[in-house]
Order: C-alpha cells, then structure tokens, then sequence
C-alpha cells in the first residue's frame, strides 16, 4: 500500500461565503470549484467541502496553520477586514496567533522566531 498526500479539507455550511473568505480576505488562490472548491497554498491543496458542523468523528486537535513573516501585523490586517483574531502569543520557538473562517474552523499564523527555522 503507497500512501499519497491528497489534500486537506475543512467542512463549511456556505460554500459561497466560504469561497469568498478563503479567496479574498486570506488572499489563496482558487483552483476550481464544483461540489466543493480548491485552493492552492503554496503548492498544498486545500478544499472547502459544504457539509454540516461536527461532521468529522474523533477528539483531535489538527490546525491548519499559515506560516507568515509578522504574526502581529498579519492580525492587524485581518481585524482591519472584519475578521476576529487572538492576540499574538510568544512561545519559546516564535509567535503564534489565529483567527476562525465563517464556520468557525480554526487557522493559525506562525512566525518563528530569529533562532529557529522550519527545519
């Protein structure tokens, strides 16, 4: 058995709304759309699936996480847009925060930090 990686997707309730998130306030670029749609984020595909809240089974605790240059003054700019974020958090390798799409799935910023790097 070959395991391939595929995508990774969050279930939303609007797709339309949903697309126009993804699209134009965190600025991914849309692939296409048919029953769900497809962005490209640096070469990962991530989809939107229209599906009910709580869809998925099971108590873990996976985000989908956006690495950035400045945590901060993304935050700043995504509040600009309406979008409500945490506050920048330090911890001991960088700078955290988040922000949730309109269906409340959780996206993460990271910023690490001078010392420490991807990998």
């Amino acid at each position: 058995m070959k395991l391939r990686f595929d995508s990774v997707f969050y279930y939303v309730s609007d797709l339309e709304r949903s697309i126009q998130f993804y699209r134009d306030v965190l600025e991914f670029r849309l692939l296409s759309q048919d029953v769900v749609a497809r962005f490209d984020v640096d070469g990962v595909l991530f989809e939107i699936v229209p599906g009910e809240k709580g869809q998925l089974s099971g108590n873990g605790n996976a985000r989908f996480c956006l690495l950035v240059d400045d945590v901060a003054q993304a935050l700043n700019k995504l509040r600009e847009q309406g979008v409500l974020t945490s506050g920048p958090h330090l911890k001991s390798n960088g700078v955290l925060g988040s922000l949730r799409d309109p269906d409340d799935n959780e996206i993460c910023l990271w910023q690490y930090s001078e010392n420490h790097s991807r990998r």
